[in-house]
């Protein structure tokens, strides 16, 4: 990398560790990842419902402190959690002999405390691409001393250095990734994230099962747009030696590395396993007789089977078995000339989320007019998938021999599926 940047604002040496603030209080405990880089963030326990999809382990909004002759501070926390994250820095240091503020990506999860940090510690400048600039002056309103940074540029810290690498639309317009050569340690802000609160700080706390899954629902739910830009991303991050991730939500990455940047990569690829997730929703129980017909089919083919009903599974939980099938069945009954409210907005949501590379195939019932899997059919169409079949759309209550017809339907698709 090069593009140096040349900061001659007076240095200032970081004080001792002192887990007491002025009354004598214990203090929220920072945590320190590196020699003198320490989590600052917040936790926040009671998240349950974030950007659309749910969070029944709640998240974190982790902020890095890098003590060196400037002091510097990656990224800030949701606003009603800064006096959380300056409890914690003022455990390290005194927040005014903060240099910089770096401000990877300028969503309020992250930027939301910048206007009260930036009152704590008056002499911090504002690090940011350009865009990210941009996003603060439109977000916040404020007259803040910045310097602006590109892909390549390098800030002195003292003993450590800041390499920047823009990553846009990873997922924002102005998101880019801080990293420590010293240190082999990325900071990418949304990349790599979970939400996830807990004790720990650290993957291998939680275990990758847990990790990987959160990880997983983080991208399929937010990220899976943006595959091309994220393989961008990991070639980049690909020639950085690294060792340790420290994400803008839930724990650090130290001890999975390796298999978290090859699922990532297979996520980026649009890479699928081989299985079929069927989804859908029913009034009467006609469509979930032909769901439950398509899943015994797909299962005489040997494909395995997630079966997702609207009414009780989350549309986003559904999204983190999408990331990985190979074929999304989706199946409505005809309501007032259209699908179901909750298949259309289901529908609304998977088509945002541009997943590819999948088989689409779409069924249901109806009464008369028959046009809910028709519109079905047509999302799936327009999401550019493979459309392996004709629909299954079936009047009023299917009879055994519809049922078999339908289950017989399954397992030619299952075949289509292995092949």
């Amino acid at each position: 990398m090069s593009g140096r940047i040349q900061d001659k604002t007076k240095l200032v040496t970081g004080s001792v560790l002192n887990l007491k603030n002025n009354e004598g209080v214990i203090a929220l405990r920072p945590v320190e990842i590196k020699p003198n880089i320490y989590w600052v963030g917040a936790i926040d326990w009671d998240l349950r419902y974030f950007h659309g999809y749910l969070t029944p382990r709640g998240t974190t909004y982790n902020a890095y402190l890098i003590v060196d002759d400037k002091i510097t501070l990656v990224d800030t926390v949701k606003n009603c959690f800064f006096d959380q994250m300056l409890e914690r820095i003022k455990a390290i240091v005194d927040p005014a002999k903060i240099d910089y503020l770096v401000v990877n990506h300028v969503e309020m999860d992250h930027s939301g405390s910048v206007p009260d940090f930036t009152e704590a510690a008056p002499r911090a400048r504002i690090v940011t691409s350009s865009k990210g600039k941009k996003g603060l002056e439109r977000h916040y309103k404020k007259d803040w001393e910045y310097l602006t940074v590109n892909s390549g540029d390098d800030l002195s810290l003292g003993s450590r250095t800041l390499k920047f690498v823009q990553t846009p639309m990873v997922h924002w317009p102005d998101s880019m990734v801080s990293y420590i050569p010293e240190e082999k340690l990325l900071l990418p802000n949304d990349a790599f994230g979970q939400h996830i609160a807990g004790a720990g700080r650290f993957d291998d706390q939680l275990g990758w099962d847990i990790v990987c899954e959160e990880a997983a629902k983080y991208y399929a739910n937010i990220v899976l747009p943006y595959g091309d830009q994220v393989k961008k991303a990991l070639e980049i991050i690909g020639r950085l030696p690294i060792d340790m991730i420290g994400p803008s939500h839930g724990v650090i990455w130290r001890s999975y590395l390796p298999r978290l940047l090859e699922v990532y990569s297979r996520w980026a690829d649009h890479e699928t396993d081989e299985k079929a997730l069927i989804v859908y929703d029913t009034m009467w129980g006609s469509t979930k007789e032909m769901a439950g017909a398509l899943a015994r089919g797909l299962e005489d083919a040997g494909v395995p089977v997630i079966t997702r009903f609207l009414q009780t599974s989350h549309m986003s939980e559904i999204m983190t078995d999408v990331l990985t099938s190979r074929a999304v069945f989706v199946g409505s009954p005809t309501l007032n000339n259209n699908m179901l409210p909750t298949v259309a907005g289901f529908l609304t949501y998977l088509k945002g989320l541009r997943p590819q590379k999948r088989l689409g195939f779409a069924f249901g019932s109806y009464g008369w007019g028959g046009q809910g899997a028709r519109q079905v059919q047509e999302v799936l169409q327009s999401m550019g998938w493979e459309i392996p079949g004709e629909m299954i759309n079936l009047q009023y209550v299917p009879d055994g021999e519809e049922l078999l017809a339908v289950r017989e339907a399954g397992r030619k698709l299952g075949k289509t599926i292995k092949e």
